[in-house]
């Protein structure tokens, strides 16, 4: 059986219901890379016997839900589509909790840091970076109404809970995270 179809092939993305959506290919991933990062990060924390690795196992979980709110558009959906696809805030809470939990383990942070710190922390950082982008291409779907605001908010708490989780993910394996240091151009010109 083929993992793709006509559909896939022209840019269309299949929506709960009949509908089919039109999106350059490129952006139909949107948070489903967010789920491949979170599954290659899972695997590496997994090996290491990582305390995190079933809080990671349940986002992968809701991010499946995130990708059912997606396809699944208010102006087209049929109201039972819309009430089994609705996404709740719960989701978002419990990232918060976390957050706050391993932030409390960590010292300060006093200067932006630069992704690194070890495997484990570098892909976290990674899944950040795609997080975020996702995050970037649900907005307008969110301002356009056809999706709800608590799958962006998901997605942005989601970007910070993978930033901490890198830092302590570091911390607990002894390994140094890189600070960022502004260039200095004036520094750069004596050296000439």
């Amino acid at each position: 059986m083929a993992v793709w179809g006509l559909g896939s092939r022209l840019g269309l993305r299949g929506c709960f219901g009949a509908a089919r959506l039109l999106y350059p290919r490129f952006q139909s991933r949107g948070p489903q890379g967010v789920e491949d990062g979170d599954r290659f990060a899972l695997e590496l924390v997994t090996e290491k016997g990582h305390t995190f690795a079933e809080e990671l196992q349940k986002i992968q979980c809701t991010l499946q839900d995130v990708g059912s709110a997606l396809a699944t558009p208010r102006s087209s959906a049929r109201e039972a589509h819309l009430k089994y696809t609705t996404f709740k805030a719960g989701p978002i809470l419990e990232l918060e909790q976390w957050i706050d939990k391993y932030t409390s383990q960590l010292p300060p942070l006093t200067a932006f840091i630069l992704p690194s710190g070890g495997k484990i922390s570098s892909a976290l950082h990674f899944c950040r970076a795609v997080c975020r982008r996702a995050e970037r291409r649900v907005v307008p779907l969110v301002q356009m109404g056809e999706t709800d605001a608590n799958v962006a908010k998901f997605l942005n708490r989601l970007s910070d809970y993978l930033f901490t989780l890198a830092r302590y993910a570091a911390m607990k394996e002894g390994n140094q995270e890189k600070i960022y240091k502004k260039n200095d151009p004036s520094a750069e010109s004596e050296g000439l």
